[in-house]
């Protein structure tokens, strides 16, 4: 194939094509079809010269490792499933890197996906502790989400712009990232995991959902994460506008005591926690809530509209000693004399 100078306008409308095509892959929330996820867990170890597995089916990742832990398969890890299919993602990819247009076409079509490692971390951890294992184990699976972003660049390469490839390969590993979400391929056993029922990000593509899982499948096996922070279940299941100002009296953890403030809001941490008033200027408070609530003591500036009565709270530096020069602060410096309107 002649290298390519230029792409034409009709290529260049196919990019985002293909960049959604297997963003909707990576991200699919659809029942698997077993018959052809078999097909497709069989024709990759064939390709890659293994013997077909036996395959088992399960509704979650959760009871995927469970079955690993049960049936001792830690030590029979097939990790040449994972080298293989690696190798050959990459051998396509510097196939089609060579091409003059590869640093554009890369940017365009690789975008960005979730991060759903933290799923199977929380996992580890916790079929450590329910099961009392004494050490950590391995399970790797095989994620649908890791292959895709790379497959939609060779898929366009080889699609759209008839680049060279060993199509038996390419088919087997499009066939595994289409039919298969998360896998554990074995020596004799392939373990093949359902797809989440639900899945919710927010606009940065992080986990994110109020009162809801960010992540759930059929069996129930959850995972709840506000903006990309995991959340525990008793915190989770409830919408951040229920969440209760005193939690954060006892909770310990730092960057779950910042997602309580942030779901929280200062207005009512205010009110619940009795912050006590030490300055105001006109409409302005300064407040200074001092109760372990966070490392340090919290100052906020309450901001009162005269109005409609509604409560806004910003947190300022500890180090502030009346309400104008919190204002100060707040509006880079400027002194509030100087505004001729006050919101």
């Amino acid at each position: 194939m002649s290298l390519i100078e230029k792409l034409t306008p009709e290529q260049e409308a196919l990019i985002p094509v293909y960049r959604e095509k297997w963003r909707a892959i990576a991200l699919s929330t659809e029942r698997i079809d077993k018959e052809k996820a078999t097909e497709a867990v069989k024709a990759s170890y064939v390709t890659i010269g293994f013997e077909e597995p036996e395959i088992i089916f399960c509704d979650s990742p959760y009871v995927g490792i469970k079955i690993v832990i049960q049936k001792q398969l830690k030590h029979r890890l097939n990790t040449e499933f994972y080298k293989q299919l690696y190798k050959f993602k990459n051998e396509l990819i510097s196939q089609v890197a060579r091409q003059p247009e590869s640093q554009i076409m890369a940017q365009l079509l690789i975008d960005v996906l979730p991060d759903l490692n933290i799923l199977e971390d929380i996992l580890k951890v916790e079929l450590k502790t329910q099961l009392q294992l004494t050490r950590n184990f391995r399970s790797p699976w095989f994620k649908a989400q890791l292959y895709s972003s790379g497959c939609s660049w060779v898929d366009f390469y080889t699609s759209v712009l008839n680049c060279s490839y060993n199509q038996i390969k390419w088919q087997a590993l499009q066939s595994l990232l289409k039919y298969c979400s998360w896998i554990l391929p074995y020596e004799n056993i392939c373990i093949v995991c359902d797809r989440p029922l639900h899945l919710r990000f927010d606009n940065q593509n992080r986990l994110h959902a109020e009162g809801e899982p960010a992540i759930e499948f059929t069996d129930g096996y959850s995972l709840y994460s506000y903006h990309g922070v995991t959340l525990p279940e008793k915190y989770g299941k409830i919408h951040p506008q229920q969440w209760q100002a005193t939690w954060l009296l006892t909770e310990e953890n730092i960057e779950l005591q910042r997602v309580l403030i942030e779901g929280i809001g200062y207005a009512r941490i205010c009110q619940e926690l009795q912050a006590i008033e030490l300055d105001n200027w006109q409409e302005y408070t300064l407040l200074k809530i001092d109760n372990n609530v966070d490392i340090e003591p919290i100052y906020l500036l309450k901001m009162t509209c005269p109005s409609t009565s509604f409560i806004h709270a910003l947190r300022v530096p500890p180090n502030m000693n009346s309400a104008r020069e919190a204002i100060r602060w707040v509006n880079w410096e400027i002194d509030p004399e100087e505004f001729s309107v006050q919101t």
